[in-house]
């Protein structure tokens, strides 16, 4: 449950108490930005891009029952977290496995739509994060801060329209589920997989590993 801080005192010490006691919420948060939404709303009116964006909101969110779990939107570009224990209690595609697919599965469905008027292709960023906490500054939001958050946003930097960027942390988790599921290293979109890359994201004091995988 979302725990909502606001004390008018800087130095009150119940606010000190109250976050020292607040628990991490560990899950996966990625972020999903749209390309060239931006361009698109000087070349055409309300009723082009409007009807774009519905469509790939549509796609990527409603599909894969994502709605739930979207945190916050700027322009158009989404952060989404889903809990650890909230992935887990999914009736089905509830491994971090099964959520790449449905991701890697919804950037296909819009690159190779035959219509290519109804969407706009997306970017996306994907990281495990264990340094987060289920915490509001603003009354009646809900919201996630941490270290690992703000790293998920930083992998946004290696993406590009139609690619996938992984944590290391998220692959491991995703190479987990395959050995619990019987399944070959190589299973589904991994075929496409690149190799660990390294990176000194701004404001990460550690260099950071993450692969990328790119919607064929």
């Amino acid at each position: 449950m979302v725990q909502y801080i606001h004390y008018t005192d800087p130095t009150s010490p119940e606010m000190v108490r109250v976050l020292e006691e607040i628990p991490r919420c560990p899950g996966v948060c990625f972020f999903m930005d749209i390309n060239r939404s931006t361009d698109i709303k000087y070349q055409g009116g309300l009723k082009d891009w409007g009807r774009k964006l519905n469509n790939t909101f549509n796609n990527l969110l409603y599909a894969n029952h994502f709605q739930q779990h979207v945190v916050k939107g700027i322009g158009d570009e989404m952060m989404l977290f889903i809990p650890e224990d909230a992935l887990k209690k999914k009736f089905s595609n509830n491994t971090c496995f099964a959520l790449l697919e449905d991701i890697y599965s919804a950037l296909y469905l819009i690159k190779n739509h035959p219509d290519q008027d109804l969407y706009l292709n997306c970017k996306v960023a994907i990281h495990y994060c264990t340094e987060v906490y289920n915490i509001t500054f603003f009354e009646g939001a809900d919201d996630y801060y941490g270290s690992d958050v703000d790293l998920t946003a930083r992998l946004m930097a290696r993406s590009a329209e139609n690619r996938i960027v992984l944590s290391e942390t998220f692959y491991l988790k995703v190479a987990n589920d395959l050995v619990n599921l019987g399944l070959p290293p190589d299973a589904g979109c991994l075929k496409r997989i690149s190799d660990r890359l390294m990176e000194n994201f701004k404001g990460v004091p550690v260099s950071t590993a993450y692969r990328v995988i790119e919607v064929q």
